[in-house]
């Protein structure tokens, strides 16, 4: 295990098929440190509401904010570990010793490249395109229905992937895979 002198833990966030869960997993590689992700916890939540993915409104209020309650507690107590959570970055606010990293899919615009992460996701899942889409776009939609009301109170223009919440922005339209990790390293002071 790799210890970082100023960072306890890592977030890492991002708009779904940007990139987050799979620099997360490489970090995790790379440092030793135990990964948490946060849409297979999600996911597991709503098999047991009878929900699938996209059905965030299913979902109890009471278990988004349980979730959430527990990955501060986690990042408040606990070291060397990376959480891969849409909301980490945001959740962590004012906790000492967090590097909140964002992972974006932009062009040269900022324009999110929406068609690039529904590819990603069709590869990822091998699932069809318009699978892909309604994931991507419904489920977003959905996720940010909720969290506005719950964290937002109901503010249109919140978003979790506002860069003013994150320490490092990591742009995966003009980066690849391995370059990402690096960037990450380097930015934390791994060498």
């Amino acid at each position: 295990m790799v210890g970082i002198s100023s960072i306890k833990n890592i977030t890492i966030s991002g708009r779904i098929g940007a990139g987050a869960t799979t620099l997360a997993v490489k970090l995790s590689e790379v440092l030793g440190w135990e990964m948490l992700e946060g849409g297979q916890i999600m996911r597991r939540i709503n098999r047991q509401v009878g929900a699938n993915i996209i059905e965030t409104n299913k979902r109890p209020d009471h278990f988004d904010l349980e979730y959430e309650e527990m990955v501060k507690k986690i990042l408040r107590e606990e070291k060397n570990r990376i959480v891969q959570s849409h909301l980490a970055g945001f959740d962590v606010q004012g906790i000492e010793g967090v590097y909140k990293i964002l992972v974006v899919c932009e062009d040269e615009d900022k324009k999110d490249k929406k068609d690039i992460r529904i590819d990603r996701l069709v590869n990822r899942d091998k699932i069809s395109v318009e699978e892909a889409k309604n994931e991507v776009v419904e489920r977003e939609k959905r996720n940010l229905e909720k969290w506005r009301r719950l964290y937002a109170d109901n503010d249109d223009s919140w978003v979790y992937w506002d860069k003013k919440y994150y320490d490092l922005i990591i742009n995966t339209y003009s980066h690849n895979k391995e370059e990402t990790l690096k960037i990450a390293l380097k930015a934390i002071g791994f060498s």
